[in-house]
């Protein structure tokens, strides 16, 4: 299942990355964009989409964590192509890939808190599905510094990125918090216990 699971991510990926990652990863190139400088552009963009989050806008929110999140995928990208890959870049990229989901999530703790959450309920679902995110990613990062791949589970980056887009767009984000405050635990323990196997079979 976990394999099957892989091998249509990397479908998918292969899709994105031909039809649309690198046409635009040509063109910043062409315009002199350094990787560095579209991970603080799209950094930036998270920003003011968590401000729209905050003021309850939901779908202007989401078409703006769109574009935003597009640029997560041309760093890299870019990078690649012109030779410019570094450790300092990948730790760049890690950090505010870990702040922006952050943001986001704070973002909406504050929505909550300002337009009377029901005891506070929402705000410590926001508060889970922000843990969980946070140890997902965690695992893998700390997997793969062990000498293991830390991708078993569901529910990585790009795929709570999508559920937080579409539920922004359904103009209730309630049903990505729900989704990832229970999702997220689970998966981070899946990806947990297969790491741990695999290091204990090492």
């Amino acid at each position: 299942m976990i394999l099957d699971l892989q091998k249509f991510r990397y479908k998918i990926r292969y899709f994105i990355g031909k039809y649309y990652e690198d046409p635009l990863v040509n063109i910043f190139i062409s315009i002199k964009f350094r990787a560095s400088t579209i991970t603080l552009f799209g950094f930036l963009i998270t920003l003011i989409s968590s401000y729209f989050i905050y003021q309850g806008s939901f779908v202007i929110s989401a078409i703006i964590l769109l574009v935003g999140s597009s640029f997560d995928m041309l760093d890299g990208g870019v990078a690649r192509k012109t030779n410019t890959v570094s450790n300092a870049g990948a730790l760049l990229d890690s950090v505010f890939d870990r702040i922006s989901e952050a943001v986001i999530f704070i973002s909406l703790v504050f929505y909550y808190l300002s337009n009377g959450s029901e005891n506070n309920f929402e705000v410590y679902i926001c508060i889970l599905g922000l843990v969980g995110s946070i140890m997902v990613s965690y695992i893998r990062a700390r997997s793969e510094s062990l000498g293991v791949s830390g991708t078993a589970g569901i529910l990585t980056r790009p795929e709570r990125l999508i559920i937080l887009i579409v539920s922004l767009m359904l103009n209730n984000p309630i049903y990505a918090l729900w989704i990832l405050a229970i999702g997220t635990p689970i998966s981070a323990g899946i990806r947990f216990f297969d790491s741990w196997n695999t290091l204990r079979k090492k």
